[in-house]
């Protein structure tokens, strides 16, 4: 568990100071599960846009928002590398290997649902105890980046894995695919009244 400050104030404006605990696993696992359920619900969404548009679906898996941005069938495959990797390193375990070569919406589909069930397989404990633990991962094909676990979660794993996921998201809405915020965020833990 790590924990952090949060100030309250109260009438008298002096600050109360409560700590709150937040787990490394809660943290992370249930956002990657529920944001990856979500991405696979959107190429669902997709196949179904370039069905009844009659468009090529690989015209969509090629797409990309700038000429120097990877097309979407990349930024899907990082995003659940991010997740696999990520939670894998944290829980001081070896990941599977993903080859890559996924050319089909299903095949897509395919990895994301192999990588939320191998989520399902870390000890969330182990990924706990990992918050002031060094973590050494790749960086490119020569370097290796160094963090204490919550800094690795925190500052590298979740910032790069929301930002494939949206840009994932970015290039099937600028394609014309129907979709919004609530197919983006999926299915959170939230009640309404």
């Amino acid at each position: 568990m790590f924990g952090s400050l949060a100030i309250a104030r109260t009438q008298s404006t002096k600050p109360r100071i409560r700590t709150m605990s937040f787990s490394m696993s809660k943290a992370s696992l249930p956002v990657f599960e529920i944001s990856l359920n979500a991405l696979s619900a959107i190429l669902d969404k997709a196949e179904a846009h370039a069905a009844a548009k009659k468009i090529d679906p690989s015209v969509l898996l090629h797409s990309r928002l700038s000429p120097d941005m990877f097309a979407l069938v990349r930024q899907v495959q990082i995003a659940t590398d991010l997740a696999k990797n990520g939670s894998a390193r944290l829980a001081g375990v070896e990941a599977p290997p993903y080859e890559d070569n996924e050319t089909t919406t299903d095949e897509l589909k395919m990895r994301i649902a192999r990588t939320v069930a191998y989520l399902k397989t870390l000890d969330p404990k182990q990924i706990d105890a990992s918050a002031d633990r060094e973590i050494a991962f790749p960086l490119g094909p020569t370097n290796t980046g160094h963090m204490k676990g919550d800094d690795y979660l925190n500052h590298f794993v979740l910032p790069n894995f929301y930002f494939h996921l949206t840009t994932a998201y970015a290039i099937l809405r600028h394609c014309g695919v129907d979709i919004g915020k609530r197919d983006f965020l999926g299915a959170i833990p939230m009640k309404m009244t």
